[in-house]
């Protein structure tokens, strides 16, 4: 961690000086508070920072606004008190000290001018109630009322009042305590993540969109099981995606049992993170089994099984990223296919790896095979290494027949060497089943290696398959004998 000495020097720049000098004109005090502050302790990049003074924010971010001249713009937001300061890619943003009282129904505060004791005190954790002065005589001098420096040290977090009050007043701090926790690789002091058990259900008057977005900074986290195991323990889980909690668990029949869902999930979802940033891959693995608790059954003689979790779990995605506000367009698309086809992998290596299976998983996920590669890879989460070797030896048979069937047929996102419009021209016909059904057997001969991806060749194939029909060209007896 970062001494106040190295603080200081990273501080003692023209930007923070004028904002000092800013304030001074107008004999107000001014410090940089919450986040910025905690990150620079923690050298941790920032290009945001949150200015307090005791009196009005948006007279002195006008002040500074016209100090940093051209390229500054000013954005205010009277209706709460605030004003922010861009400058190039660093936003600054300006708030009167105020202190806040709160209705039991809504996380709105009633909010009123405070001191800056005041303006400490109301923030989430200790970590985010550090002040420092930026005005000429005090310059570079730390506030930390509620040793916050100190928890940093410790790597935890917790409340600078009473936990339970804190939740309370704003449930969306619980969210935030388990997202810092996650992306700081901190700790939540055990009473404080207790008064969250205890006031998990106030989480229900928190919009979806507020606490989504608390949910993507998780996912995008270094290790993000961190944050869900955490909120399967607090209770929260159970309320803002039940899905998820219900894969908790382990059901034992005739001493047979089942592998723990969830863990498994979370060791899955960690394998990927370590492999790609994509986050929309990082939910297709959080989601990749959502379906194994309504779909799980004890079979007397194979035990558990999980018929079809892969496609009742696709369906699944829509539905539950509906209800959590999470988009509605091709990025839930994307993890409902990694969800239908993470089986597909896995199914080849444990049978056969057959020249016609691969190029049916090439064209079936297109540009997102290698991610569907890479979550069944992370699906291997066995203890026994022999067989997690075995499994990504087969894998890696896959990848290279993948590379070479791509290469040799153009399988990956093909279409049908005939297509429907052809078909109808060629026999002088408006449509029918008998087209479908002819378009069809053409992409699987192609698929199954029957013939090669080449218009000539589904030509052939598309007149022998309508002779057989008893259709024939309307304008060709020379087609017509090439197929007697």
């Amino acid at each position: 961690m970062q001494s106040l000495e190295d603080i200081v020097k990273k501080i003692d720049l023209p930007l923070f000086h004028s904002i000092g000098e800013a304030a001074d004109s107008i004999s107000r005090p001014c410090y940089a508070v919450g986040g910025c502050v905690r990150d620079l302790f923690l050298d941790r990049p920032s290009k945001d920072f949150d200015f307090v003074t005791v009196g009005s924010g948006i007279e002195l971010a006008e002040i500074v606004a016209s100090r940093l001249g051209r390229g500054t713009h000013l954005n205010v937001f009277r209706n709460f008190g605030t004003a922010q300061v861009k400058r190039h890619d660093t936003e600054l943003e300006f708030v009167g000290a105020r202190r806040e009282s709160y209705d039991r129904n809504s996380r709105k505060p009633v909010v009123e001018d405070g001191t800056l004791e005041e303006d400490l005190s109301r923030r989430d954790f200790t970590v985010n109630a550090l002040a420092l002065c930026v005005n000429r005589n005090g310059f570079g001098q730390l506030v930390d009322l509620f040793d916050g420096l100190g928890d940093m040290e410790r790597r935890i977090l917790r409340t600078p009042l009473d936990p339970d009050v804190t939740f309370s007043d704003d449930p969306l701090r619980m969210m935030r305590a388990i997202r810092f926790a996650t992306q700081l690789d901190f700790t939540i002091l055990p009473e404080t993540f207790e008064a969250i058990r205890r006031n998990a259900e106030r989480i229900r008057i928190i919009s979806k969109e507020r606490i989504v977005d608390e949910l993507m900074k998780i996912m995008h986290s270094r290790r993000p099981s961190t944050g869900w195991d955490l909120l399967l323990k607090s209770g929260l889980l159970a309320i803002i995606f039940p899905e998820l909690a219900a894969m908790k668990g382990v059901d034992v029949v005739n001493g047979r049992g089942h592998k723990d869902n969830f863990y498994h999930t979370m060791a899955v979802l960690d394998n990927v993170a370590e492999k790609s940033d994509d986050v929309w891959l990082r939910w297709g693995a959080l989601m990749h089994d959502i379906a194994k608790p309504v779909t799980k059954r004890w079979d007397e003689k194979i035990g558990w099984t999980f018929h079809n979790h892969n496609f009742i779990g696709a369906k699944m995605v829509p539905r539950i990223f509906r209800r959590m506000r999470l988009p509605q367009d091709s990025k839930m698309k994307y993890v409902a296919k990694l969800v239908e086809l993470h089986m597909r992998p896995i199914a080849l290596v444990e049978d056969e790896v057959t020249d016609s299976a691969v190029r049916r998983l090439i064209h079936d996920a297109g540009d997102d095979i290698e991610d569907l590669m890479t979550l069944c890879e992370a699906d291997i989460t066995s203890k026994n290494q022999e067989k997690v070797r075995r499994i990504l030896d087969n894998f890696a048979l896959v990848r290279r027949k993948m590379v070479d069937l791509n290469e040799r047929d153009h399988i990956r996102n093909f279409k049908p060497p005939v297509d429907g419009t052809e078909i109808m021209e060629t026999f002088g016909i408006s449509g029918g089943p008998v087209v479908g059904q002819i378009k069809s057997a053409i992409k699987n001969a192609v698929l199954d290696g029957v013939i090669h991806n080449d218009h000539e060749e589904a030509r052939e194939l598309m007149l022998r398959l309508a002779a057989e029909q008893g259709l024939y060209p309307v304008s060709g007896a020379k087609e017509q004998e090439g197929v007697s």
